[in-house]
């Protein structure tokens, strides 16, 4: 059975966490917290590395949830002003903030990932595809049972199946 991490179990261990990324050395911890310097040496190999991981992964999300709350927060002002302008018949107003709520609505659908704007590629009208497709299939063309085989393939994924 594995031994159980001295450092994990430690109640300072986030104390100590710290001090190492902070590049304390390992017999510095060691003395410090009284400690082995091999404990301290594992704990930084094996199981540092993945705190931190889990850190950065949970800086990360809460970097987006705040990015998304700023942005909901100005979507929710911006229709609050088109209200406003349409009440007051103010049309120019209204229209910018149509524009801008627009805007946000854009914003938001590619922050949650809904809206994907990569290129797609349509091989089938691609120069490259058509010439390396005659190519394939005019060398197969003594082998008619593979070029068969071939073409049939190559119909089936164009038509979006797989086998």
């Amino acid at each position: 059975m594995p031994r159980t991490c001295t450092i994990c179990e430690h109640p300072e261990r986030e104390t100590i966490d710290r001090a190492l990324v902070g590049e304390t050395s390992n017999r510095s911890a060691a003395s410090l917290y009284d400690v082995s310097e091999a404990a301290v040496r594992r704990h930084r190999t094996n199981h540092l590395p993945a705190s931190l991981a889990k850190a950065k992964e949970a800086e990360e999300v809460s970097r987006a949830d705040d990015l998304l709350r700023q942005v909901r927060a100005l979507q929710s002002k911006t229709l609050s002003i088109l209200l406003r302008a349409e009440g007051a018949g103010d049309l120019r107003t209204a229209l910018g903030a149509v524009r801008e709520a627009r805007g946000n609505v854009e914003l938001l659908a590619k922050l949650s990932g809904e809206l994907d704007e990569r290129p797609v590629v349509n091989l089938n009208v691609s120069a490259e595809w058509l010439e390396l497709r005659t190519v394939i299939v005019g060398a197969l063309q003594p082998y008619s049972e593979a070029r068969e085989s071939v073409l049939s393939a190559i119909e089936s994924v164009g038509n979006g199946h797989t086998r």
